[in-house]
């Protein structure tokens, strides 16, 4: 007994040790080398494992900071990590100066066992290559028509399923029903597959949603744990979960891209089979079937369908919040859906009011562009994103830059800034975004949503018309409220911007 206690002791004593000096190891690299008082470079505030302590709150942590500090750093034991607020800072690192700036193998590292080799993760010709071939896709009529019959089908759906909580007067968890709404539609157009998710009918399709936003959680939480590797390579706590939801995702996608490809090799070639993206991609890969292998297709495809869900879904859950904050805005919107929806034969139905919701009526809505953009700014789909420094470098705003050093730039901290919108910025007013009744757009660098420069997102058109489709067949239909308006309703801290919990509303039906 005395044998087995002395080398229980001496193992534990060995752990301390190793601990100690893995601990000691970090302190002593973060903080040598880093110019700590020089005041060319921006002010030190922390370590990157202080987001540990905030990372509940890490986005209002954020806020705090740059509202004293535009510009403000963390250090990282190999590098330090800038952030900044500065429009003139985001164009030099997004446009002016783009070739400078990569993704970086740290954040690579990160993020490549959920987004693979997407156009997320990657740089260079893999970047340029999916790039061009997106690029032809989203400007492709048949895709843009396609894709919008798929939205009004599942804007009515939605909408009938909202009448059967309102009938009885349930309140319902909004977020759910728009994130199943929205995986249905991104895996149509997507794959030309029906999930059939917001109907219930399709577990797996559920199980995917859940795995997916779980996955999304645990990579983000890798930023700021100094010991995700070694969790990894032991296959340990939440990185053991992380294995398993991943290797879930890719199991789905690669069996519908097999049934797919299946498909396409028995059916005639006609310009119907080729509506959704992953169809058409597939005639690509035919063209180069060495870069473009199944695992790559693969890749490439889900990171869409990441933008596709989670862009979408996420701005719609926090639109429909603020609207249960401001009523006066649901009825403005009503008001313009009055003037600008004319449904075919007098049709008031469901289904009548979504087919009507053409391209030429979709862009009268000016209101209601303003009130999903004004959303936007305050509740950006990805709150921080950012870029690595491949050479030395001077931000505009003075502060210099290390070779690896990581930037990044807070769309969820920019949109509260007094310096960038005025001292009302924490307001909702979507007039802000409105002149004579116009939209106004504003710079990319300044309303930085959906990202700028070279990378500016290729789908920003494409979601728009899903989310004015959906928002507007909801709020043509119903009234909504929370149901419990007392109840802080805040962020969940990941790679996109989810509501906490759930969203629980109550809709009450229009008359008119």
């Amino acid at each position: 007994m005395d044998h087995i206690l002395e080398v229980i002791f001496y193992i534990t004593a060995t752990t301390i040790l190793l601990l100690s000096i893995l601990i000691s190891s970090l302190v002593i690299k973060t903080y040598t080398g880093k110019s700590l008082n020089n005041p060319d470079y921006p002010p030190v505030k922390g370590t990157v494992f202080h987001q540990l302590f905030y990372f509940s709150t890490l986005y209002d942590y954020q806020i705090k900071t740059s509202k004293k500090h535009k510009t403000w750093r963390l250090l990282s034991p190999e590098h330090s990590e800038i952030y900044t607020t500065e429009p003139r800072n985001i164009e030099h690192i997004l446009k002016t100066n783009f070739g400078k700036y990569t993704k970086g193998e740290s954040n690579q590292e990160v993020v490549t066992d959920l987004f693979g080799q997407g156009i997320f993760a990657v740089d260079g010709d893999k970047w340029r290559q999916q790039r061009k071939l997106a690029s032809f896709e989203f400007s492709a009529r048949v895709l843009r028509d396609f894709s919008c019959a798929v939205f009004r089908k599942n804007a009515a759906k939605l909408v009938g399923i909202v009448y059967e909580f309102s009938e009885n007067n349930r309140a319902f968890d909004m977020q759910a029903l728009l994130m199943r709404c929205s995986l249905d539609s991104i895996f149509k157009v997507g794959f030309g597959v029906d999930l059939n998710c917001l109907q219930g009918s399709n577990k797996e399709g559920n199980e995917f949603i859940k795995a997916f936003d779980d996955s999304n959680e645990l990579i983000y939480w890798r930023y700021p744990d100094p010991l995700w590797k070694i969790k990894r390579y032991f296959n340990i706590g939440g990185e053991a979960t992380l294995k398993k939801n991943i290797k879930f995702i890719h199991d789905f996608v690669d069996r519908v891209i097999k049934i797919k490809k299946e498909q396409m090799e028995t059916q005639q070639p006609c310009d119907t089979d080729k509506e959704d993206i992953l169809s058409r991609f597939l005639v690509e890969s035919q063209k180069d079937p060495d870069t473009m292998t199944d695992e790559y297709l693969r890749d490439i495809i889900l990171n869409f369908m990441i933008a596709g869900k989670d862009s979408t879904a996420n701005t719609l859950s926090w639109f429909i919040y603020m609207l249960c904050k401001n009523p006066t805005v649901q009825e403005k919107i009503v008001k313009e859906l009055n003037r600008v929806v004319v449904a075919p034969n007098d049709d008031t139905s469901i289904y009548g009011f979504t087919q009507s919701l053409s391209d030429e009526a979709l862009e009268e809505m000016h209101y209601l562009h303003a009130t999903l953009t004004e959303t936007l700014r305050l509740y950006p789909a990805v709150p921080v994103d950012g870029r690595c420094a491949e050479t030395d470098d001077t931000l505009p705003d003075g502060h210099r830059l290390k070779k690896g050093d990581g930037v990044y730039y807070m769309a969820y901290a920019m949109g509260r800034m007094p310096h960038i919108w005025g001292d009302d910025a924490e307001e909702f007013l979507p007039e802000r975004w409105l002149q004579n009744g116009i939209f106004q757009p504003q710079s990319p660098f300044k309303f930085i949503a959906f990202h700028a420069g070279p990378r500016i997102c290729l789908g920003k058109d494409f979601a728009y018309r899903q989310m004015k489709i959906v928002s507007a067949s909801l709020v043509r239909f119903f009234r909504f409220k929370l149901r419990d308006d007392a109840k802080s309703t805040t962020y969940r801290t990941m790679i996109t911007l989810h509501i906490r919990g759930s969203l629980d509303v109550l809709a009450v039906p229009r008359t008119k």
